[in-house]
């Protein structure tokens, strides 16, 4: 089995993370892409009140109509600081040594790869992939890492929540359903 491993805040969940999903499940031939919100990202701070369960049903609600897409809540569990490494650990116990994992990144955070915890264990358990992010080119690659190249989408989770918070729409940036939780949860104001 070829699992791909797409870890991140989704504060919120935007159609470049579902894109980034699809084409990453296309053209690496996974057989499932598993997003995985994450409680505390150790690399960055997430902004805004929103409560991790929050986050958590907004990815589940913006994967609930692909059948290739799911939802894991070992980071959010864990109730500690996220570190990749433990959830390829845990991935690994659950699916078995015979799966093959895929760890899915944009390339803004190519820059920070090597202060990643036993970043070298990750390369070892698993394939890490690059994909392109506007405004942050694919250069300078580790050896071990390789590319995927995805259709461009300039949108981000700040942005979104910029704009929420100026009362601006986010229609068509965000799945339908995600757009009505963030509403009907008075979120990102």
């Amino acid at each position: 089995m070829r699992i791909g491993i797409l870890g991140g805040t989704f504060n919120p969940v935007h159609i470049g993370h579902l894109i980034l999903a699809e084409e990453a499940l296309s053209k690496l031939k996974l057989d499932k892409v598993i997003f995985v919100p994450t409680l505390t990202p150790p690399h960055k701070n997430i902004e805004g009140d929103v409560k991790p369960k929050d986050r958590l049903k907004m990815t589940e609600i913006a994967v609930q109509d692909n059948p290739a897409f799911e939802v894991s809540t070992f980071e959010l569990d864990s109730k500690k600081k996220s570190y990749s490494v433990e959830t390829l650990k845990e991935f690994k116990r659950i699916y078995g040594e015979n799966a093959e994992f895929y760890v899915i990144t944009g390339s803004d955070l190519l820059k920070d790869l090597f202060s990643w915890k036993d970043v070298n264990d990750i390369f070892k358990m698993s394939k890490f992939i690059v994909a392109n992010r506007p405004g942050y080119p694919v250069k300078d690659v580790p050896k071990d890492v390789e590319t995927v190249v995805i259709t461009p989408i300039e949108i981000s989770s700040e942005d979104i929540r910029k704009r929420l918070a100026a009362g601006k729409s986010i229609r068509y940036l965000v799945p339908d359903k995600v757009r009505d939780y963030i509403i009907e949860h008075d979120l990102y104001k």
